[in-house]
């Protein structure tokens, strides 16, 4: 692979860690460089070894793996992949807590918690805490500590909200890496995250990396097949062919890793519109449709005035293979989305644009369907694209990702505005 251009000028070093190096960035104000090291370690670097490449495996894998989750609409320190070894982020002071998620219980868990068996389900995934601590081998913390510790980073002091909300982000942001890797039959059974404070926006974002050593990833669900740091850590010694085994592992992740980035599956939304005159309510549809990165096509039709083209524009879009919601618009008297609906094996969703004179009379026509229909209604735009993007969302991980992500950021959104308030009243 070419070398990107490395021609940034760095500042001084910022930090250096067992696997990475930070330098500021005199040009970039604001941003930092981090640069991966060719060291693998284990048990708090109790066991360390070099490993030609690592850097390069660890750094794809990261800037995959943040890309994702920022084009999903998480809040994350990443701008972007600057060269085979290294990225650029946003300058965060770290707040110095390992955020764990876990879906299955393996590892620590089983030993701090006896008499719990290997391969146990958490539902929801259980959260737990860490606080960065080398000298006591990073003992487990409870929320009431970090609480107590009234940490200040960047600015902003650590209380309950911001503990709520690097919580509630950590089980996002492992869903949406569970959801992704689904597809490739691989199972994500746990995931380690840190978070920082941008320094110039003052708000939490996921920081540091995630990368190989962030997770335990299973194929198949089968733990005798892990492909993470974890075959590292099992090695009984490590020698030159148990190290090349260990890489296979880590290549084999960064080279998948980009697919999770793809997604197979397709879809559309159809908006058939009555009358021309309902476009502005439809192009809010198709709006609201670019947001979950769903193709909307827009279509005029009346089911009263031209049945027979209404049922061909129909066929166009059931012989093509694209699996497709079509949302029928239609004002006054809505018969698009019934004949629509009764003619159809795909989803179809009322949308009716309703006036303020006859609206109350006029929902009726979408809201009292014969039997044998099933097409729902929302008054909504941008709900029945949502609609159609949960239904997309079932078998397109990357929908899913952006709708998981809308629900989190909704809700840190609402922590926020309370405390703010809360600020002002007291």
């Amino acid at each position: 692979k070419k070398k990107t251009s490395v021609d940034l000028k760095l500042g001084k070093k910022v930090n250096e860690g067992k696997t990475k190096e930070v330098y500021e960035l005199p040009d970039m104000p604001g941003c930092v460089l981090m640069q991966s090291k060719d060291q693998i370690t284990a048990g708090n670097a109790a066991r360390k070894d070099r490993m030609e490449g690592k850097a390069a495996i660890s750094n794809a894998t990261t800037s995959c793996v943040f890309q994702l989750l920022q084009e999903a609409g998480i809040k994350t320190a990443f701008v972007r992949k600057q060269s085979d070894t290294a990225f650029i982020a946003a300058h965060c002071e770290m707040i110095p807590i390992e955020w764990v998620c876990r879906r299955i219980a393996t590892g620590s868990f089983l030993k701090r918690n006896p008499g719990v068996k290997e391969g146990y389900k958490f539902y929801p995934p259980k959260i737990e805490m860490f606080y960065k601590d080398d000298a006591n081998n990073d003992p487990q913390w409870s929320e009431e500590q970090l609480i107590e510790a009234k940490f200040c980073f960047g600015g902003l002091t650590i209380g309950q909200t911001e503990v709520d909300i690097m919580a509630r982000s950590t089980q996002a942001i492992f869903e949406i890496l569970e959801k992704s890797w689904q597809p490739q039959n691989c199972t994500l059974v746990d995931l380690k995250i840190e978070f920082g404070v941008n320094i110039q926006t003052k708000e939490i974002v996921l920081a540091d990396v995630i990368d190989n050593d962030s997770w335990r990833l299973w194929p198949s669900g089968d733990r005798s097949q892990q492909k993470d740091k974890q075959s590292y850590r099992d090695l009984k010694e490590v020698t030159p062919e148990a190290l090349q085994m260990v890489k296979r592992n880590f290549e084999w992740v960064a080279e998948r890793v980009e697919l999770l980035l793809k997604t197979k599956s397709q879809g559309r939304v159809v908006v058939l519109m009555g009358s021309p005159s309902d476009l502005s309510h439809c192009e809010k549809i198709r709006k609201a449709c670019a947001t979950f990165g769903i193709p909307c096509e827009l279509r005029v039709t009346s089911a009263h005035k031209g049945p027979d083209e209404t049922l061909r524009i129909k066929a166009e879009y059931e012989g093509d293979g694209i699996p497709t919601v079509f949302v029928a618009v239609a004002g006054r008297s809505n018969g698009l989305g019934p004949v629509m609906s009764g003619n159809t094996a795909y989803p179809v969703v009322n949308c009716p644009p309703l006036s303020a004179d006859w609206g109350t009379q006029d929902v009726w026509s979408s809201l009292r369907l014969p039997s044998g229909l099933g097409c729902p209604t929302t008054l909504s735009p941008e709900g029945a694209a949502q609609f159609a993007a949960q239904i997309f969302g079932l078998n397109n991980h990357l929908v899913w990702a952006k709708l998981r992500s809308n629900m989190l950021n909704t809700w840190i959104s609402l922590k926020q505005a309370d405390k703010k308030l809360r600020e002002c009243t007291l």
